[in-house]
């Protein structure tokens, strides 16, 4: 089997100010790299995701698609290069106050108690795993946390116990965890790991309908597989060894040229009714 050469992307110039009436930045990356141990996990990679735009960040495994996403997140800070998200700069902020106005969605959440599902989307809140002791919650923020599941699918979930969930049911009920703080923001990191045919589908069109319900919010998903992609996607990132092969409107990053030269392997790109599909190419055998 021969493997497809990498051929650089022509990748859109930087932008400088914003257009009359564009959409102000929530998060700026400008040339970030980030080395770890002696191992460059990033190379100058920028990106720049605006209020209501819904990004892809996609690539093999290792590719460094979930250290990015940690950057976004004020997880970490880049060895080279900025950051700002939410107009503030990595470095110069506190960053578990940062992290407190986003919402992020880990699908390996470590909670071990058995709480309700209401119970569990008020932690977000707090940000905390397990509710605040002696913390009260107003009755706008309970009307919220009802609203949220009822978008979401889990309206006639929520006094169910979390050790009784489905893997499904889990994803979309930290989903409205991560929106009770009315992020602006919403970092998604591989949410339909784990899920069968019907839950990963449940999850994508609860994502749809939330994208729908709240236009000013922006969101990056981390996933490998194209399948994943909610049809409401609007822009991709895709990532080969640390480094940006290519970025911008989907449609134009998720194609078979450039996935093919991500992954390192002839692939097929299609789109139906909104959402992609890759096929492996048949390679002459010798």
């Amino acid at each position: 089997m021969t493997t497809p050469r990498i051929t650089p992307a022509v990748l859109p110039a930087p932008a400088a100010a914003p257009e009359p009436g564009a959409a102000a930045p929530v998060i700026r990356a400008d040339a970030v790299s980030l080395v770890r141990d002696g191992n460059v996990l990033l190379d100058s990679v920028s990106l720049t995701v605006r209020s209501g735009e819904h990004w892809a960040l996609l690539g093999a495994n290792g590719a460094g698609k979930s250290t990015l996403l940690g950057l976004l997140g004020a997880v970490n800070h880049p060895t080279r290069g900025s950051v700002e998200v939410l107009g503030r700069t990595l470095g110069r902020v506190d960053l578990r106050e940062l992290r407190s106005l986003l919402g992020h969605v880990d699908p390996r959440h470590p909670l071990r108690s058995p709480l309700s599902v209401h119970e569990v989307v008020l932690t977000g809140l707090t940000n905390s795993v397990e509710p605040v002791p002696r913390r009260s919650v107003s009755e706008e923020q309970l009307d919220r946390a009802e609203r949220l599941l009822k978008v979401l699918g889990m309206g006639g979930k929520s006094g169910s116990r979390w050790p009784a969930l489905s893997q499904g049911e889990r994803g979309r009920t930290l989903i409205a965890r991560a929106l009770m703080p009315q992020p602006r923001l919403l970092l998604l990191d591989e949410p339909a790991t784990g899920l069968d045919l019907a839950a990963r589908e449940q999850l994508l069109d609860s994502l749809d309908v939330l994208r729908e319900e709240h236009p000013e919010l922006a969101t990056v998903l981390v996933t490998h597989h194209l399948e994943e992609l909610p049809a409401s996607t609007t822009h991709a990132l895709l990532l080969r060894g640390g480094r940006c092969v290519a970025t911008g409107p989907a449609d134009e990053v998720l194609t078979t040229d450039r996935v093919s030269d991500c992954f390192g392997h002839p692939v097929r790109i299609s789109r139906t009714d909104g959402r992609w599909a890759a096929r492996a190419q048949r390679v002459a055998r010798r």
